[in-house]
């Protein structure tokens, strides 16, 4: 694992391993907290981050210990914009099945993309050359 920091960013370069997922829930709580997150926030903020990390390591890079996860934290003063970037082949978010079909109600999976959308204020999803992203916004201000 590699952390970089500024005044305004915080980056992690994660090997595929979920032994990482409570220490990003830890440095994604201090950040939201410092920010002025009220507690609520910050727990869903911290669960829709768990989540794209989840769907990084499992579905983006398949548990691949040789590809890398990257997460920034880009600290604004009215908004927290994270972004977590895999190696993996990508996927095409239109094409995938709806969490609240009751055919789809008690799959195990397939429901946190639906979550992150649902806590987040903004998200958006980007092929790159060699992986995909997820970038998700959430306000100070927003309910």
């Amino acid at each position: 694992m590699q952390l970089q920091s500024s005044a305004n960013a915080i980056e992690l370069d994660l090997m595929t391993d979920l032994q990482y997922l409570e220490m990003i829930e830890g440095i994604s709580q201090s950040i939201t907290k410092g920010m002025g997150f009220d507690e609520d926030r910050t727990y869903w903020i911290g669960m829709a981050i768990r989540e794209g990390v989840i769907n990084a390591m499992l579905h983006g890079n398949r548990m691949d210990a040789a590809k890398r996860v990257r997460v920034h934290f880009g600290l604004r003063a009215d908004s927290l914009q994270v972004i977590i970037q895999d190696q993996g082949v990508g996927f095409d978010p239109a094409l995938l099945p709806d969490p609240l079909d009751p055919a789809n109600l008690l799959k195990p999976s397939g429901r946190g993309l639906f979550c992150i959308k649902s806590f987040m204020d903004d998200v958006s999803f980007h092929r790159m050359p060699g992986g995909m992203e997820i970038r998700m916004l959430k306000r100070l201000a927003s309910n």
